[in-house]
């Protein structure tokens, strides 16, 4: 279902002015002096409503998070759980990942998240695809040396994909890949679920996740 706009919903994601980042491209190579501190930054590109971020953000105090998502119907969930839960240790950006390079400096990002992304499923809407030859050289650019792309999504066709783009670029080394990840039921301890990673278990879905480390 397709979720319409509502006129109130920017308003109410940019008065949290701790939070919310306007404009985000005047903080390119600065997003320590906005955070405060030197701690690594790991970026999630289409968050959601928030829920893997914001519980990795109270885990680990010590890491700055950076949630995009270009739908601001959804961010603004995010938002508001990020607020109830007094995080100091991650800020939001309504925007799209087509954007990256004009909102992060070379080697400026520790680590991706890419969970659920659109697998954009027809062969014609390929390059959309977020782990595209042209995304991955743009994540190139930001990423540190060691940095790394980590990926999940309950689709087969989208992760193949991916398994392909990345053994082919020179600079990714492929590791952890799982084809079924809860098979092993230590892992629901292990790793944070998202809101749609959460229903696609209770249907029994298996998950499909890979790390790549940009060498």
């Amino acid at each position: 279902m397709r979720l319409r706009k509502k006129p109130w919903v920017k308003d109410e994601i940019f008065q949290y002015t701790s939070y919310s980042v306007k404009e985000p491209r005047e903080w390119k190579g600065k997003w320590r002096t906005l955070f405060g501190n030197d701690y690594p930054i790991h970026v999630e590109f289409g968050t959601g409503r928030g829920n893997f971020i914001t519980t990795l953000a109270k885990q680990n105090p010590e890491i700055n998070y950076i949630a995009l998502e270009q739908k601001q119907e959804v961010l603004v969930q995010a938002v508001r759980k990020a607020v109830a839960l007094e995080l100091k240790n991650i800020r939001f950006i309504l925007g799209n990942a087509n954007f990256v390079l004009d909102f992060f400096s070379d080697d400026e990002i520790a680590r991706i998240y890419l969970n659920f992304v659109d697998p954009w499923p027809k062969n014609r809407h390929a390059k959309r695809r977020l782990t595209h030859q042209n995304y991955l050289n743009m994540y190139q650019q930001i990423l540190q040396k060691n940095g790394s792309i980590h990926l999940k999504t309950d689709n087969e066709i989208l992760f193949e994909f991916s398994l392909n783009e990345l053994s082919l670029h020179p600079f990714y080394q492929l590791h952890d890949i799982s084809l079924n990840l809860y098979r092993n039921e230590e892992n629901l301890e292990k790793h944070v679920q998202t809101e749609y990673e959460l229903k696609f278990l209770e249907q029994g879905k298996p998950i499909y996740r890979l790390e790549a480390t940009l060498i």
